[in-house]
């Protein structure tokens, strides 16, 4: 079977696990957002409420944080990629999981 090409693919996977993860309902918008501090309590917020998540709340919400930037890494620009960095370290401070640099 051939690769499908560039031009055939209307939509990256990436996009649509992002938009519709059927672990968690995250905000509209919410890696676009400029405060760290905002998307790590929308993340939280999202990963303990969902009822579909198999993972503890920490895992599923830092888990589609790194997803995320991994799968936009090379179109963020610097500022945003620094702000999700930081969302990082915020989501690990508010489940009390301690610093990592």
């Amino acid at each position: 079977m051939a690769p499908k090409s560039k031009a055939r693919q209307s939509e990256r996977w990436s996009a649509r696990v992002t938009r519709e993860s059927n672990a968690l309902d995250l905000e509209a918008g919410v890696f676009t957002w400029p405060d760290p501090r905002k998307i790590a309590l929308s993340l939280k917020r999202s990963a303990e409420s969902s009822t579909r998540r198999k993972a503890p709340p920490f895992r599923s919400a830092m888990s589609m944080l790194v997803f995320y930037i991994n799968r936009a890494g090379r179109n963020l620009n610097q500022d945003q990629l620094d702000v999700l960095e930081q969302a990082k370290e915020e989501l690990r401070l508010l489940y009390g999981k301690g610093s990592k640099g």
